[in-house]
């Protein structure tokens, strides 16, 4: 099958919905996504999104805390315009039906604190805003006429020149991007979808590692794709691990949120301590790369395999009526959290880099725009701060919408003729068996040699792994009809090399990248973007990174 449409958006978190919703209203949109419609990291998003609302808060403030969070490594022009449009934002999705909590006067929203925020300004519903924004969108998408989504269906590839006949394009010409072809869960077939305007929103890079906070769809499809087809990609050495993940065998990573702690939850070791204020002044609110560590640290320390989240301390009504969401899925586990410690334990939670964009979501590919948490902005710099990523999908969104809709219109836009998707080879299922173990082993290699705290030795160990098992992947995927498996390690293998990669060229600890081996932050020689473009790793300042393509 082909179709040809205006605008084609992959993935439906809230930075492809909201995009969707804006776009349909200028031309024809598809939306393709993995799995069903609500499988999206916006989906598991508890916390909210901070924005400036409170009379005692500013712009001025919030800025402030996002770069010192992102330990001076933030694009400023980005941070100030995430900031300046946020609130614009938020009354967006009020519009499209998103109901958030509002403050016992009923005048206001009932702000939030989370760590690293100097004033409260976590906008939310309870704990559980991202799916309640998530349903709100969908519901908007599902009604519109000029937007359809294709469930079930896996991006493979981006369409470039790459795929004429010939290459289509010298060595100086732009490389543009005219759609995607993508698998058919349900048929098995690889669809051609054309487009004037391609969106990458395919979200985070979890499941490249053992533990994780995201859903299963988190294989960092956008990123891999995106770096196949030409596109620049910066700071992937900067992984956010979330220090409070549910430890338990049934619970499967579940997030708990930032919010508890800021709510006034505290973290003890198995010895009872409250031990956050060895390692920070703002103790249990301090930015999560540091929570993460203090806690990795602890857990090494003593031999454990988790620490604890206490909040028995405060009125045991009030901690049910505000995180209702995590109340119902620890009782469900028999943990009543008003009585009981919380066993946590850190986990892969985002992707601080991605795919390079200027200020408005555009790429270095012509027609090609990537928002939310596949794109790197220079907002989040080394590390993000709590709820900016709600936040930063939505403005980005918004304005890669608007540049997306100029460049349609300033541009006479030809698709060229596309060629099918060849399916030679056959699939082996005997050879995937072996090639299917590759996953286990990818993560498991990722979380043991490039997670919170590194070296050198290490990484080096895992880059000599990860390269021969990727090309083994790719040998494998050149000659076999493609899956969603396969489709899936495939992207988690050339995220996990490009992640090691970032991580053994920068040669300083700043943020979520901590070795050993150079545990100084160094602002002379490193205060830059690492970027990688055609296989070729540099340092790049922030203009020279995020502006002038």
């Amino acid at each position: 099958m082909s179709s040809t449409t205006d605008f084609l958006i992959i993935g439906t978190g809230a930075a492809g919905l909201s995009f969707a919703l804006r776009a349909a209203d200028k031309g024809s949109v598809a939306v393709i996504t993995k799995k069903m419609r609500a499988d999206s990291n916006t989906n598991y998003a508890q916390g909210g999104i901070a924005a400036v609302f409170d009379p005692n808060d500013s712009f001025e403030n919030h800025v402030k805390d996002t770069i010192k969070a992102g330990v001076d490594l933030c694009y400023i022009k980005a941070v100030e315009t995430i900031v300046q449009e946020g609130p614009s934002r938020i009354k967006d999705l009020i519009n499209w039906g998103v109901l958030f909590t509002p403050s016992s006067d009923g005048k206001n929203f009932d702000l939030g604190m989370e760590g690293g925020h100097s004033k409260p300004r976590i906008v939310h519903a309870m704990d559980k805003t991202g799916k309640v924004v998530e349903e709100a969108l969908l519901e908007k998408v599902k009604n519109h006429p000029n937007i359809e989504v294709f469930e079930n269906h896996i991006a493979v590839e981006l369409i470039t020149e790459h795929h004429l006949t010939g290459g289509g394009k010298t060595k100086t010409d732009k490389t543009h991007c005219w759609g995607a072809y993508a698998l058919d869960g349900n048929s098995g077939d690889v669809e051609t979808f054309l487009a004037k305007v391609t969106l990458l929103a395919s979200g985070g890079t979890g499941q490249v590692y053992l533990h994780t906070t995201n859903p299963s769809i988190a294989t960092g499809d956008g990123i891999a794709m995106a770096y196949r087809a030409g596109a620049a990609v910066a700071n992937l050495e900067f992984i956010q691990f979330h220090p409070t993940a549910l430890y338990h065998e049934e619970g499967d990573s579940f997030l708990i949120s930032e919010a508890v702690r800021g709510f006034g939850g505290i973290l003890r070791n198995s010895g009872g301590e409250a031990f956050m204020k060895k390692y920070h002044d703002m103790a249990d609110l301090a930015p999560r790369d540091i929570v993460a560590r203090a806690i990795d640290a602890e857990i090494k320390q003593r031999g454990d395999v988790c620490v604890y989240l206490d909040v028995t301390h405060l009125d045991a009504d009030t901690v049910r009526n505000r995180f209702p969401q995590i109340n119902e899925h620890l009782s469900k586990l028999k943990i009543d959290m008003t009585k009981e410690l919380i066993p946590v334990v850190p986990s892969a939670h985002y992707m601080c880099g991605g795919v390079v964009t200027d200020l408005f979501g555009k790429s270095s590919i012509e027609g090609l725009y990537i928002t939310g948490e596949t794109a790197c902005t220079g907002v989040h710099g080394a590390n993000r701060l709590a709820s900016n990523s709600l936040l930063e999908a939505l403005v980005f969104s918004e304005r890669a919408y608007r540049s997306s809709v100029d460049y349609i219109n300033s541009k006479k836009i030809v698709i060229p003729s596309i060629p099918p998707w060849s399916d030679e080879g056959t699939f082996d299922q005997e050879e995937w068996v072996l090639i299917s173990h590759d996953r286990k082993e990818i993560r498991r290699l990722m979380w043991d040699y490039v997670g919170i705290v590194r070296n050198t030795e290490r990484l080096n160990r895992a880059s000599d792994r990860i390269n021969l098992i990727k090309s083994q992947i790719e040998n494998f995927y050149k000659k076999t009809k493609v899956t969603a498996g396969l489709i899936e390690l495939r992207n988690i293998s050339y995220v996990s090399s490009l992640v090691i990669k970032s991580a053994l060229f920068r040669k300083e600890s700043r943020g979520l990248h901590y070795t050993t081996d150079f545990p100084e932050r160094d602002d002379e020689h490193w205060r830059g973007n690492t970027v990688i473009l055609e296989d070729n790793i540099v340092l790049k300042s922030f203009e020279e990174t995020f502006s002038g393509f």
